[in-house]
């Protein structure tokens, strides 16, 4: 299954931090890539250093409107998924997006517009009650992919986490460039 995602807006500031952290939610979480708009450079610059330190190819695109990459991906076999409070559980949709084949998953920021709920093959809610996207695209990832994504391997890292009981393993590749 391929996996990209879309970030639509950002509310200057106060959205560098949480845009970070869809970025990377997505690529720990199993997504091959994230477009964003409205973004700070330096988060693409972040995601850069991740993939070369913990390994991947995860990739930043950085467009100027959303609703061409939608269009352009809804003609091209992906399926719309978009993340909002107001949509149908997900409960009651994770089999159906288990069988899709592409899927891009649509995170908003500020208030979407209405346009988005209408191309969106899917309008997902995780939940009834309000809290973050960062969470919201999380639970759908790790529904839609059963935890598979955590056994994910990167031959190509410098460092590499060793699960452990108790403290902290750490596995260093230094000779990777």
């Amino acid at each position: 299954m391929v996996i990209e995602v879309v970030r639509i807006g950002q509310r200057v500031v106060r959205d560098d931090r949480v845009t970070t952290h869809v970025a990377l939610v997505s690529r720990a979480f199993g997504a091959q890539k994230i477009f964003m708009t409205e973004v700070n450079p330096e988060i693409k610059d972040t995601l850069d250093k991740i993939n070369k330190t913990w390994g991947g190819n995860f990739r930043v695109e950085f467009i100027d409107k959303w609703k061409s990459i939608v269009k352009k991906k809804k003609a091209g076999n992906f399926k719309i998924v978009h993340l909002s409070m107001y949509g149908e559980n997900i409960n009651d949709v994770e089999d159906k997006l288990r069988n899709e084949e592409n899927l891009l998953v649509v995170v908003g920021a500020e208030k979407v517009p209405r346009e988005i709920y209408e191309l969106a093959d899917y309008n997902i809610g995780v939940g009834s009650q309000p809290h973050s996207e960062i969470s919201a695209l999380a639970i759908l990832l790790d529904r839609i992919q059963k935890g598979k994504q955590f056994e994910k391997s990167f031959p190509d890292a410098k460092r590499k986490i060793i699960p452990t009981k108790m403290g902290k393993n750490v596995q260093v590749n230094e000779t990777r460039d």
